[in-house]
Parts: C-alpha cells; sequence; structure tokens
C-alpha cells in the first residue's frame, strides 16, 4: 500500500506574525478548528477547536497559543490527529481569525504573516495570506474522509470580512 492511498496520519497547521510595533497594540492571530460529522459534513458541526480548547477525544489540540507573535518561527501550532479521529467524523475544517481588540486589523495589517500544514514531514500547504489580504479571517484547509477511511487534504483559502463568532459560524460552509 502506498503513502498515498493510506491518506493523512497528523497533521500540523502551523501559524505565524511578526509582532505588532513598539507601542502599538498587539496583534493576536488564531487558528479554528471545525469538525463535523459524517451524517451532515456541511451541516452545523459537532465541535469547534479553538484558542485555550481541545476536542473532547484528545484528536486536535494547540501546541503553542501566542497572542503577541513574539518568538522565532511559527507561534502557534494546532495538531490534528486525523488517523485517531472517530468514524462519525468526517470533515475538519481549518481556519485562522484575527482577534479585533485593536480595531479592525486585516491580514494586510499585520506583518509577515503565514500558515503551515504538514502531514509528518511533508508540506501540504505553505502561505501568506496575499489572496486575503483584506479579510479579517480566512479558511485555509479542509481535511475529509472517503469510504474507505483515507483522509485527504485540500486547500481552501476563502477570506471572510467576519467578527470572530461569525466567522466559526460560517467557516464550514460549502466553498463557492
Amino acid at each position: 500500500m502506498s503513502g498515498i492511498s493510506k491518506g493523512l496520519g497528523t497533521v500540523e497547521v502551523a501559524l505565524r506574525w511578526d509582532p505588532s510595533p513598539l507601542g502599538a497594540p498587539a496583534h493576536d492571530l488564531d487558528v479554528v478548528a471545525g469538525v463535523y460529522p459524517a451524517a451532515a459534513p456541511y451541516g452545523p458541526p459537532d465541535y469547534w477547536v479553538y484558542f485555550d480548547s481541545r476536542s473532547p477525544d484528545g484528536t486536535i489540540y494547540l501546541n503553542r497559543d501566542s497572542r503577541t507573535g513574539q518568538g522565532l518561527g511559527y507561534d502557534e501550532v494546532m495538531t490534528v490527529e486525523l488517523a485517531r479521529m472517530p468514524a462519525e467524523h468526517a470533515r475538519v475544517v481549518i481556519g485562522v481569525i484575527i482577534q479585533q481588540r485593536a480595531g479592525r486589523l486585516v491580514f494586510g495589517d499585520v506583518a509577515n504573516p503565514g500558515v503551515r500544514i504538514r502531514d509528518g514531514y511533508t508540506e501540504l500547504s505553505n502561505h501568506g495570506f496575499t489572496q486575503v489580504a483584506g479579510s479579517r479571517a480566512t479558511t485555509v484547509a479542509e481535511f475529509t474522509r472517503a469510504e474507505s477511511g483515507a483522509w485527504a487534504f485540500r486547500e481552501d483559502i476563502r477570506g471572510f470580512s467576519l467578527d470572530p463568532d461569525a466567522f466559526i459560524a460560517a467557516m464550514g460552509t460549502a466553498s463557492a
């Protein structure tokens, strides 16, 4: 059996950005995951994972959560253990939001933002939000489970001008 037909196992979603200029309010970006049931993969999610939370079954969790972008490399990291996810879940959507504490920020206002998605050492996606520079939130990835049980990745870059709570509710809608 080839590595491709096995599907994805443990995926890492890593987010980076540079700190705000000295004296300016901190920029806080967050990775968000929505988990959708096999019975209704485009209906309401079974649950979301964001900020200081983790999935009820422990398959999705934050390893690092930065509120400033300070540090070297990737400041916020989410792990998604697709291979351990229960069969009743067939779709996971990953998004990124900008907390709006300091006004109406968009990705173009944040210095050097980027997201990298890897399955082990295999890079699935790596981009800097230029496509969604005028957005306050964006989806970045969709993982779907085939009937065989194997998980597949699809890059899904869609910008939203919604506040964080409204984005979390809308991020799993079918793409245009």
